[in-house]
């Protein structure tokens, strides 16, 4: 219980508040599996990068055609706002985005409140496979080459964990966990 009574189910762990987690990493790495998970197990709100993006985004997309940097910057700029707007209301947040960059990692820094990074790291056979048997996604799987020809790994200075996702999604989640533990 905390001070004000208010019971938490023991599960539940928070981060401090403001504290937001970006769950990032190319297609087919698990993002919005893992960001659900621990949401849940957080008790933070969740959002999915994907519902930020413009139409013509999503249209560059379903054809196949990879977004340049000039098509990325709204839709950086609309995920950083939004977590804004969570630290500005009082509550910590988990967002996927694949923040393939680091300069689309700044730009997500950008926002108020601490921004920490989950980054689901694979094989681009078992990322192509994943993204094979999934349905329902605009993200064709001939995009994940260009999506690993961007990715620019986390760098020791960024706030952030690399975890490798051919473990079970709660393991990566009791890893995250274990981090945040760590890091308060």
């Amino acid at each position: 219980m905390d001070a004000t009574g208010d019971a938490r189910a023991e599960s539940t762990q928070r981060p401090p508040v403001a504290g937001h987690l970006v769950v990032m990493g190319v297609a087919g790495s698990g993002k919005t599996t893992i960001a659900g998970m621990l949401a849940a197990r957080l008790g933070l709100d969740v959002a999915e990068a994907d519902e930020f993006h413009p139409q013509a985004n999503i249209d560059k997309m379903s054809a196949g055609t990879p977004l340049t940097d000039a098509d990325r910057a709204p839709w950086l700029a609309a995920i950083r706002d939004w977590l804004t707007g969570e630290t500005d209301a009082g509550r910590s947040a988990v967002v996927t985005c694949s923040a393939l960059k680091r300069t689309y990692r700044d730009v997500l820094r950008g926002a108020h409140g601490r921004v920490r990074f989950v980054h689901l790291d694979g094989s681009p056979e078992l990322l192509a496979d994943r993204m094979a048997h999934r349905s329902g996604h605009f993200m064709p799987t001939t995009l994940l080459p260009s999506q690993l020809a961007t990715l620019e790994p986390l760098t020791d200075d960024e706030d952030g964990i690399r975890i490798d996702v051919a473990a079970a999604p709660e393991d990566i989640v009791a890893s995250v966990l274990a981090w945040l533990a760590d890091e308060r």
